[in-house]
């Protein structure tokens, strides 16, 4: 959970157009009334932050570069 916050803070703080569309992101923590909240589903979104953060990274070296 700390993790998930601090990566959510970064993006908040570093990222703020991508903090506003979080909530649209499809690999989102389920909800709905049959969906169980786990550790699975917190890991899965952990990874979500990570693999869009390191997006981001590698499309800010990308136009450094150009």
């Amino acid at each position: 959970m700390k993790e998930i916050h601090d990566l959510t803070l970064k993006i908040e703080e570093q990222y703020p157009e991508l903090y506003r569309h979080l909530d649209e992101n499809p690999a989102t923590i389920s909800r709905g009334e049959h969906s169980q909240i786990d550790t699975k589903n917190f890991s899965d979104y952990l990874e979500s932050l990570k693999a869009l953060l390191a997006h981001v990274a590698n499309h800010q070296r990308e136009i450094a570069t150009e």
